[in-house]
């Protein structure tokens, strides 16, 4: 399990943001809607920060398959053409080929609860 933040560190993400809003929102000015796209903009960005883009994903998945044989690091049998999932061992150490296996939703989802996240 990650530690949580400092109280330290609280007060400087919160910082941090209060700062990004008040940018935002002279950026946007009156304008809910470009507000709205500035927001979203920058939230799918610190997405891609974490995970990777979805293409860089998809093109993980892809040479998991291949290097898996087409078949689920768990249990062996051989994984659906649409849904299978991206397991990370760590997740602080992002979808990377050595931080990562190619798992069906059944495996994946007995993963996460062995780790405590479901």
């Amino acid at each position: 399990m990650m530690a949580s933040l400092s109280d330290e560190d609280r007060t400087a993400a919160i910082a941090i943001l209060e700062q990004l809003r008040e940018k935002i929102a002279a950026v946007a000015g009156e304008d809910r809607e470009r507000l709205f796209q500035l927001r979203r903009y920058i939230l799918k960005r610190l997405e891609f920060d974490e995970r990777g883009t979805p293409t860089q994903r998809r093109r993980l998945k892809e040479a998991k398959r291949k290097s898996q044989f087409g078949l689920c690091a768990l249990c062996q049998t051989a994984l659906p053409e649409r849904g299978a999932e991206l397991d990370r061992f760590r997740a602080i150490e992002g979808y990377t080929a050595r931080n990562t296996q190619l798992v069906c939703h059944n495996c994946h989802q007995k993963a996460e609860a062995e780790r405590g996240f479901t």
